[in-house]
């Protein structure tokens, strides 16, 4: 089966770590986000850990030295000389497949063995407390993991899951993966496929208060939607299934509040956060459109956009001089959970800030308002939409501009600039009305090792910065401000600087793949440190929990998502 798969399908990812995401994906079928039976690959090769709410451990051992031939996020394909282990997921509850001779298999609970049946045959696992069941069957070369609310369940699922036909469920799990377009070089097809597979797995079905496919930034342990990673998940998915990343923003429009505020984060039960968060929904339909090409989509989203900005302009504007401040917080290890950049030194003063990002990213999403009503025929709203674009615009560059550092701050409500150099302060590259002379300024920053100029550009923070760490918005590098600085250095003519960073980022990411299997939420600017050693609001934690937010989280949905939309762009493909 799997020489002729390899045959059929090329380059697949083949690589995996612990942490790697596991999962029955919403592309596929229906999926069940609050049951948690999502499994993680584990320390030891070939173990798998679930997370229900009594996490479980499914425990493989192979007699014989093995080749991994296939590593994607609901399939696994492993060549031994006693035959092949296959596994891959026939539903959201069913994992099935094949055990090669002599292969054992064990389910326990995370610390306590569990009894099976005759010669480990038959294993149930049974959660009174929270109400689920898992069953795993081994019989006759076949295995078989389901899920259930009761024994009775998992282990009807578990019986008709031995019946399954193995090939056509591998087949049914691939075929995502012949809708991309292959790259010339195998490691780059080899990252696609892997940023696509974590893209998958990270799409879910209808469920509660979500009315269509939507997506997470990763399935353990943020499970939930957030706003502004749905937007940049889109620009991965718009040249693959377009119609996949409308469905997308639309699950995000759907949670509007009557106010026009859109919360940041939104559960299937109807629950959601009392922040928002940085404003690129009008971005994100804009770029949708010119990949769905459907005047309806814009129809749908242009007053809820134009609701959702409104609030943004008259709630988030307590100065009154069109420059806008985030939400400041309590908690001393997230100041600006609505920024996105939770815990930068930016916030640390604990003040209100005329924020850099914030008033960049609201021009950006006025301007493409104003794209959407022009479309639609409505001349005199694109030209109001167009007017505030502009006059934002003007006054990042009137108040936020330091001539003698050359780069863009934060302002204080006093009027002084902050003295924090963040990555936030190469955001207005993406401004059409760029003063001349400032790209070059910046691009010199951007080049500099005691600036931004680091071993994996770009650091959250200047390494100047006494502050200036691994943890998180203190100094790491996050592939989704180095999207938007490489598109800004683009729109301002710098293409070499953009393909030199776009190369950069493209070589870690991929660098870290293949160390660790997986794609990581940010990464250490200098180099020095492995994402798994980075902190995360504080430092690192023994041993690694997936479930904790300890450390760069892992399979992270923007992270595959933007890389994918960078090794398209670099193929001239999009």
């Amino acid at each position: 089966m799997i020489a002729e798969l390899l045959a059929s399908y090329g380059t697949l990812p083949d690589i995996w770590g612990e942490g790697a995401l596991f999962a029955f994906s919403g592309i596929d079928g229906e999926t069940q986000s609050r049951s948690g039976f999502v499994l993680t690959f584990g320390p030891r090769m070939f173990s798998l850990l679930v997370h229900t709410p009594a996490r479980r451990v499914v425990d493989i051992r192979l007699v014989q030295p093995s080749v991994v031939r296939a590593a994607t996020s609901d399939l696994l394909m492993v060549d031994t000389p006693a035959g092949e282990l296959v596994l891959a997921f026939a539903a959201w509850h069913t994992l099935v497949g094949a055990l090669p001779t002599g292969a054992q298999a064990a389910l326990q609970f995370e610390d306590t063995p569990v009894p099976g049946g005759d010669v480990g045959e038959y294993w149930v696992s049974d959660d009174a407390e929270h109400g689920d069941a898992l069953v795993m069957l081994t019989r006759q070369g076949r295995f078989v993991l389901a899920y259930g609310r009761t024994a009775e369940e998992a282990e009807n699922r578990a019986e008709t899951g031995l019946f399954r036909d193995l090939k056509r469920v591998v087949d049914e799990r691939l075929a995502f993966y012949e809708k991309l377009p292959r790259l010339l070089f195998p490691a780059k097809d080899r990252l696609l496929k892997k940023c696509a597979s974590v893209m998958k797995v990270n799409t879910l079905s209808a469920e509660g208060e979500m009315n269509q496919p939507w997506s997470t930034p990763d399935r353990v342990p943020h499970q939930h939607m957030w706003l502004w990673d749905s937007v940049f998940h889109t620009f991965g998915m718009n040249p693959i299934q377009p119609r996949l990343a409308w469905d997308y923003l639309k699950s995000v429009l759907d949670f509007q509040r009557p106010d026009g505020m859109i919360p940041h984060c939104m559960q299937v039960d109807g629950r959601v956060s009392s922040i928002s968060q940085p404003p690129l929904l009008a971005w994100g339909v804009w770029e949708n459109y010119h990949s769905l090409h459907d005047r309806a989509t814009l129809e749908y989203a242009l007053p809820r956009l134009e609701q959702y900005l409104n609030w943004d302009l008259t709630q988030r504007d307590q100065n009154g001089n069109s420059l806008l401040e985030w939400f400041i917080e309590g908690d001393v290890r997230c100041r600006a959970g609505e920024s996105g950049l939770d815990n930068s030194p930016r916030f640390d003063e604990a003040i209100l800030l005329d924020a850099v990002d914030f008033s960049t990213f609201a021009a950006l999403d006025l301007n493409a308002l104003a794209q959407i009503a022009g479309t639609l025929g409505q001349p005199e709203k694109a030209a109001h939409w167009q007017a505030r674009a502009e006059q934002v615009s003007r006054q990042v560059h009137a108040l936020l501009w330091d001539e003698a550092a050359g780069f863009y701050f934060d302002r204080r409500m006093d009027g002084t600039l902050s003295d924090v150099r963040a990555v936030t302060g190469f955001l207005p590259l993406l401004l059409p009305d760029l003063p001349a002379g400032r790209a070059q300024r910046l691009a010199a920053a951007l080049a500099d090792p005691q600036d931004f100029g680091t071993a994996f550009p770009v650091p959250s923070v200047a390494v100047s910065h006494p502050q200036f760490s691994t943890d998180m918005w203190r100094g790491a590098t996050w592939i989704n401000l180095n999207y938007l600085i490489i598109h800004g250095l683009q729109q301002q003519g710098l293409t070499s600087e953009a393909r030199s960073l776009r190369a950069k980022t493209l070589a870690m990411v991929d660098n870290y793949y293949r160390k660790s299997g997986v794609l990581f939420e940010f990464f250490d600017s200098t180099d020095q440190r492995p994402p798994q050693a980075c902190d995360r609001k504080g430092a690192r934690v023994e041993p690694y929990d997936i479930r904790r937010k300890m450390d760069s989280i892992r399979d992270y949905h923007w992270t595959a998502a933007l890389t994918a939309r960078l090794l398209l762009e670099e193929a001239g493909i999009v």
